[in-house]
């Protein structure tokens, strides 16, 4: 069965974002950018694969990703319709129409029945890319959770999973530290 991954970067208060959705104040450090280009490369934008030396597509474990309407909307914004075309892409809205491109899906039901037929049919991993609600909606679906831990206190923004007070146990599986302070943290569900 495929697996739901939610692989993020994230403040040490939990904030995957500002207020405001922008994200600038956690950098891709050299160190840390040179580890995600070679052990997670297709969570990179198509377009920036020259710009990182990343082959394209990207070999992975991922065919799939899953994003929320504020997640999608830079792309949007500078005209990229499809960021991640070398993986087929939900992205869950009740405003958007449907999109034109065949590797985007626009998602308007109910996110975690979507998830669980999608996890049901074959095919690689799914990468839950974001944001805080919908990471909120599907945090039990979540089968790995992979942070990238910024040496940043935001105060306040996006959180890593935005929903009402229910713990939820996962079990660390890894970490790897680099000098500039980030530190990604590996971790697996707990018992469900």
């Amino acid at each position: 069965m495929r697996k739901l991954v939610y692989y993020v970067a994230s403040t040490l208060d939990g904030f995957i974002a500002a207020p405001d959705g922008s994200y600038d104040h956690l950098p891709l450090e050299p160190d840390v950018a040179a580890h995600l280009t070679a052990e997670w490369p297709q969570t990179f934008p198509t377009f920036t694969h020259a710009h990182f030396d990343i082959a394209s597509p990207p070999a992975g474990r991922f065919d799939a990703l899953l994003m929320g309407r504020a997640t999608y909307d830079p792309a949007l914004k500078i005209g990229v319709t499809s960021p991640y075309a070398h993986l087929k892409q939900y992205v869950f809205s009740r405003s958007l129409p449907p999109s034109d491109d065949p590797q985007v899906e626009i998602v308007a039901g109910d996110p975690v029945a979507f998830v669980r037929e999608l996890k049901a049919q074959p095919g690689g991993d799914i990468w839950l890319c974001g944001g805080g609600q919908l990471a909120g909606q599907l945090l039990d679906e979540v089968d790995e959770l992979v942070v990238k831990l910024n040496p940043v206190v935001a105060g306040s923004g996006i959180p890593l999973a935005d929903r009402s007070f229910t713990p939820t146990r996962f079990t660390l599986v890894g970490t790897r530290s680099f000098d500039s302070g980030v530190v990604v943290l590996r971790y697996t569900a707990g018992a469900r």
